[in-house]
């Protein structure tokens, strides 16, 4: 947690709290590697986010662990520097996630965004990146965590849903929420329309907050995240 990138962050531990890393101004924006699996409509927004001046965040590497990822092509066509690795190519998944923690760590991120990347990480990555891996669920968390949430929701008979943007850590969809945005379920709702409105007040979440952290900084202080040089909580 002591790793120091281009004067943009302090240490701020607290003994018997793991506080982590905050980002302090700067006269760049903010360095932003996205992880995909997919099409990559988070990443493209992204992208499109970072052309707006005053932004905040530049996306400076985007990585995936196939290489039919058809964000791969977003990337490639902006000259932003690209990278595949797959866990089939290393004999242990200790292994894969030592080798992506090098690939990302090479293009030194403040922020990391997992946007629909499919392969949980390990230790090695989350302690390179702790307070700084930031990935998007389309539920409500902690309710319905896992792969099938819109489908859990509608189950369930939940009359509002939503997606939640949280920091990564060592549980499943468990870490500290930074943001929520909540999606009505309506009476005529099946699997496909909720899903499709979820993905977009999701999208807008995950960019509006990328841009707010790169502006005006976060610490994690356990459960809670805090935005800006007053710690104010992110709203």
């Amino acid at each position: 947690m002591g790793r120091v990138s281009a004067g943009r962050w302090t240490d701020a531990v607290v003994p018997g709290r793991p506080d982590y890393p905050r980002r302090v101004n700067s006269q760049r924006p903010a360095r932003v590697v996205v992880l995909i699996s997919g099409g990559g409509s988070n990443l493209a927004a992204l992208l499109a986010a970072s052309d707006e001046p005053g932004y905040g965040a530049q996306v400076v590497g985007v990585g995936a662990d196939r290489h039919s990822a058809a964000g791969l092509a977003l990337a490639a066509e902006r000259g932003i520097p690209t990278f595949v690795e797959r866990v089939s190519d290393h004999a242990e998944r200790v292994d894969f996630d030592r080798a992506l923690t090098a690939r990302v760590a090479e293009l030194e991120p403040d922020l990391v965004v997992s946007a629909g990347f499919l392969k949980l990480v390990g230790a090695d990555f989350l302690a390179a990146f702790a307070g700084r891996y930031l990935n998007t669920h389309n539920s409500l968390l902690p309710a319905f965590p896992g792969m099938q949430a819109p489908a859990d929701a509608l189950a369930h008979g939940v009359k509002v849903a939503g997606a939640t943007l949280f920091v990564v850590d060592e549980g499943v969809d468990a870490g500290p929420i930074i943001a929520q945005t909540v999606v009505p379920v309506l009476d005529g709702d099946d699997l496909e329309s909720l899903t499709e409105r979820i993905k977009v007040a999701e999208r807008a979440q995950l960019v509006d907050v990328v841009g707010r952290l790169a502006r005006y900084g976060w610490q994690v202080r356990g459960r809670r995240v805090v935005v800006g040089t007053a710690g104010e909580p992110l709203r």
